[in-house]
């Protein structure tokens, strides 16, 4: 399983395909931009754990990469590290003004390169700002992003839960869940690029279970349209054998067969048209929501 997804954003081809084999042969999984309207859109589609970002840039410098990554709420939790060729303080004092997480002068020390990543990535994990395995924003993050709601209109919060994911896990193995996880954290990036805007906010609360904040006038269809496909695409996690039954065989207590329906998702949608007094009212009323949803 890889470590993690690194977006490097260097329009010098020596440079970034020294960093894709090296970080690649380190057990990163590894994207590249050579432009910054091309890294953004990266950033948001396939959300990196981290960012390695040149500051010059042909058509826009990474400071105002870092700042419109710092102002999305999808993106606005990425670990980014720079990489210039200067070595002003004015300029490292500038970056980091702008959120950056770290700074490194060319020519660099791969070996310390390498280190400013792992701990970039460990400390946002510790602080609880993304998941491992999904990239997605977590714990605080989201509950910041609830808070907000508190104080705004026109929004729905959107609880997705992965139904009958432990028993797939527990018949396929843990790798095969955390590929499961990272399926629908795609397709729910998709769905909201597809249905949704670019300021919508996406988080992994942690195991099967993920949220989307967005606007009350995209909601049902974004939750229609999660709904269809991740039940459609979700059959290549499985054997053809199980497919073409439409079950999976567990086994429960007593090792007796069980027949287990494939994964599908639930939906429960929340949006303004309620007050509320505290963000556990929306995540509560969400998930009950979500339940119905399933029933």
């Amino acid at each position: 399983m890889a470590k993690g997804r690194i977006l490097i954003v260097e329009d010098d081809f020596d440079i970034s395909n020294m960093l894709r084999i090296y970080f690649g042969g380190q057990g990163f999984d590894i994207n590249v931009a050579a432009r910054g309207n091309e890294a953004l859109t990266m950033a948001r589609q396939q959300l990196p754990h981290l960012i390695i970002l040149d500051i010059m840039l042909p058509d826009m410098d990474g400071y105002a990469i870092c700042k419109q990554l710092r102002q999305t709420p999808r993106t606005s939790h990425i670990p980014i590290i720079f990489l210039t060729q200067k070595d002003e303080r004015s300029d490292r004092i500038a970056g980091l003004e702008l959120g950056a997480d770290d700074y490194i002068t060319k020519p660099f020390d791969i070996e310390e390169l390498k280190l400013r990543v792992q701990n970039a990535i460990a400390r946002a994990q510790v602080q609880n700002l993304s998941d491992p395995r999904s990239g997605l924003p977590a714990g605080k993050l989201i509950e910041d992003e609830l808070r907000k709601l508190m104080r705004s209109h026109d929004w729905a919060f959107i609880d997705c839960k992965i139904n009958y994911f432990n028993p797939f896990k527990e018949v396929y193995g843990f790798v095969a869940g955390d590929e499961a996880l990272r399926f629908a954290a795609l397709v729910i990036r998709e769905v909201v690029d597809e249905k949704g805007t670019s300021n919508d906010f996406i988080g992994h609360p942690g195991g099967e279970n993920f949220v989307i904040i967005s606007t009350l006038a995209n909601a049902e269809t974004i939750k229609a349209r999660l709904k269809s496909r991740f039940a459609e695409e979700v059959k290549t996690h499985y054997s053809f054998i199980d497919r073409e039954q439409g079950y999976m065989v567990a086994y429960g207590d007593g090792d007796a067969e069980q027949k287990v329906s494939l994964m599908t998702l639930s939906v429960g949608i929340v949006s303004a048209t309620t007050e509320f007094s505290d963000i556990r009212e929306i995540t509560e009323l969400a998930a009950e929501a979500r339940r119905t949803d399933n029933e």
